[in-house]
């Protein structure tokens, strides 16, 4: 214990900023159980404890959606791979903004339209119980072993570092247990103690509180860097900023992919291969975010509790604007460490700098231990501990509702009572933390940039994941055996792809394999002879659901013509020697992705069949609020102006 308190001391850190971290946790833990209580005397149904009630406001929705999302992946990977690529990894989070209005615009409505609690319930009620079995099973297994094991393994890592304390091993009587596997099991505890108990409501109105840290604490981290920097300099944080960017576009540096959205393969390859170029906007990107926030249990399950629709909506708008803050918290960070350690290493004797950066994630647990004054320091520490708690209490939730609501209500007890119900959530949420906890070492080592590994292995299911989900969502014709081939091979494809094209980026990787799945559930849905006859929507709808279709449909081929002729053309001309160094050739997905909503909608104006269990899908359901429509016109303004900017 001597020897951890004596690295503890040379870290940095001193008693207050302790002090402010010990506070924010009893706090937070406070505050959750507060809100968790249960009021008169009255149990909580399982509507409360899984959909806190459907009294969430727009601003809990955003700030919930936001403080689940942001977490360790984020704070040490993306910015590991700014650190590593630069400010092209921004694109996951400005992307995201925009993936957000699609989603606010033609997804949730039908979810909250429906009641539903979870998404595979989604699946039972669209296709059949074994595709919502299934994918309930998926789902789990992707919480327990890869969401709550890589975010508490992250955040426990980025904890060692700033307090240095790698390596550190700690003798408990009956065991020696690394120092690292001790604060895995303290995050678990602190964000199952008001999580567990309490429910959604519990999760979400503390979310409020903690990405006010998240995004304060954030953002401080980055200008302190810069105000340091620009001491050095005798220049302003902003004066840091402007020379940073200066020296890393410009001379010598100017093909250094730092400070462009969009990475050209003859600049970099290894940062091309991570960030594609054009991909990151038109590309796989679509399927991740897509997946992820319209189809991934405890991102959507603050949406499906909102009070209503239009707070949904508001709710997603909030969070699309929080999106595009995020690359100045966590990717900003990374690159002032790069330009520290790549072009200016004077200024690590020069600034009295201590540690190293030995892999790109230990950038962000650098810049704190080094550059936050006493007391912001604390405040740093609140804010990272603020994005790995609120992510995991987010995950202990949803794998209880997947588990709950799922599997024992469905299939081993379909009389439980809500008590019932909300004790057997609880018990399952004390599950997933022990068996997170046993399998976080085995399956984590280390990690030279985290966010690409996440993303990449995610990429191997959401091609299918999107395809089964929003086609069951929005067209008729989407048949329960489509559904049930398209995952079988998936996963299978995903493998398959990796093993052939390996160096191939995965995004890449990830829109091919969406191409095939997606015409091969377009054909097996078409040739299904299970289906029913239908009515045709009124002339009206009909008239505007052909209109968008053949836009659509236009579009779509439009995108993939131009792209086979840029890549036919190769290095011909100027022009096509540049579109293809940037990746033009993931148009072609795109084109596919586009031309596919062209698909359904002229599919669903036309015919007279659909499937057995096809949706009723009300098209005005879709109309959104004048305010609706100016926030999604400020998101997309401002992401236009950002790749003007740093293109």
């Amino acid at each position: 214990m001597n020897d951890l308190a004596s690295r503890i001391a040379t870290s940095g850190f001193q008693t207050i900023d302790f002090v402010i971290l010990v506070v924010y946790i009893v706090l937070l833990v406070c505050l959750g159980m507060f809100l968790s209580r249960d009021k008169d005397g009255k149990e909580k149904s399982a509507n409360d404890y899984f959909l806190a009630g459907n009294t969430l406001t727009w601003w809990a929705v955003g700030a919930s959606l936001i403080a689940a999302n942001i977490s360790a992946e984020q704070f040490i990977g993306m910015s590991g791979t700014g650190y590593a690529d630069g400010i092209a990894i921004a694109a996951y989070e400005v992307m995201a903004a925009v993936t957000l209005i699609v989603i606010g615009k033609f997804l949730l409505p039908i979810m909250i339209e429906r009641k539903i609690f979870t998404i595979p319930q989604f699946l039972r009620e669209r296709y059949n119980d074994g595709v919502g079995l299934a994918f309930s099973i998926l789902w789990l297994f992707l919480y327990v072993f890869v969401n709550l094991t890589s975010v508490a393994w992250l955040g426990a890592l980025a904890v060692e570092q700033i307090l240095n304390l790698q390596g550190a091993m700690v003798d408990l009587g009956f065991a020696v247990v690394s120092v690292r596997m001790c604060i895995v099991f303290g995050l678990f505890v602190i964000a199952g103690i008001y999580s567990i108990y309490g429910g959604l409501a519990s999760v979400a109105w503390t979310d409020v509180m903690q990405v006010t840290f998240l995004v304060g604490g954030g953002l401080i981290t980055a200008y302190v860097a810069l105000m340091k920097i620009g001491e050095v300099f005798d220049t302003s944080a902003f004066g840091a900023l402007a020379k940073i960017f200066g020296e890393l576009t410009t001379g010598d540096n100017a093909t250094d992919p730092h400070f462009h959205l969009i990475i050209q393969q003859s600049h970099d390859a290894d940062a091309f291969n991570n960030v594609p170029g054009i991909a990151a906007v038109v590309g796989g990107v679509w399927l991740t975010n897509l997946g992820y926030w319209g189809f991934n249990q405890y991102i959507i399950q603050k949406g499906l509790a909102a009070k209503n629709i239009d707070e949904a909506k508001k709710g997603l708008i909030f969070a699309g604007f929080l999106k595009i803050v995020i690359p100045f918290i966590v990717v900003l960070p990374g690159i002032c460490a790069y330009y520290i350690f790549k072009h200016h290493p004077e200024l690590i004797s020069q600034l009295n700098l201590g540690g190293t950066i030995d892999k790109s994630d230990d950038a962000y647990p650098w810049l704190i231990r080094n550059f936050t004054p006493t007391g912001i320091k604390g405040l740093s520490f609140a804010a990272l501990a603020a994005a790995i708690i609120s992510s995991l209490a987010s995950m202990f939730n949803s794998t209880s509702t997947l588990f709950t609501m799922d599997i024992y209500k469905k299939y081993i007890n379909p009389s439980a009572g809500d008590k019932k119900l909300v004790n057997v959530g609880r018990i399952t949420s004390v599950c997933a933390l022990l068996i997170a906890l046993v399998a976080t070492q085995p399956l984590l080592g280390s990690l030279d940039q985290a966010f690409q590994y996440i993303q990449e292995y995610s990429g191997f299911i959401y091609p299918g994941i999107i395809t089964v989900f929003g086609l069951g969502l929005l067209w008729k014709r989407a048949s329960s055996n489509a559904a049930v081939w398209t995952a079988i091979i998936t996963i299978p494809l995903g493998v398959l792809f990796k093993a052939l094209l390996g160096d191939v980026p995965f995004q890449f990787r990830a829109g091919y394999i969406f191409i095939i799945v997606f015409c091969f559930f377009v054909t097996l849905s078409l040739i299904d002879k299970k289906y029913v006859k239908c009515e045709l929507p009124s002339a009206d709808d009909q008239k505007a659901m052909m209109k968008w279709g053949k836009i659509l449909g236009c579009a779509g081929i439009f995108f993939i013509v131009a792209a086979i002729i840029v890549v036919a053309m190769g290095d011909s001309t100027s022009l096509t020697a540049y579109l293809n160094d940037i990746g033009f050739q993931a148009f072609i997905f795109f084109g596919v992705l586009v031309g596919g909503n062209g698909v359904w909608l002229y599919s669903d104006s036309k015919d007279t069949k659909q499937d057995p269990k096809a949706l009723p899908v009300d098209i005005n359901i879709f109309s959104t609020t004048s305010g609706y429509t100016l926030g999604a016109i400020g998101i997309c303004v401002i992401t236009l102006l950002l790749y003007i900017l740093l293109w």
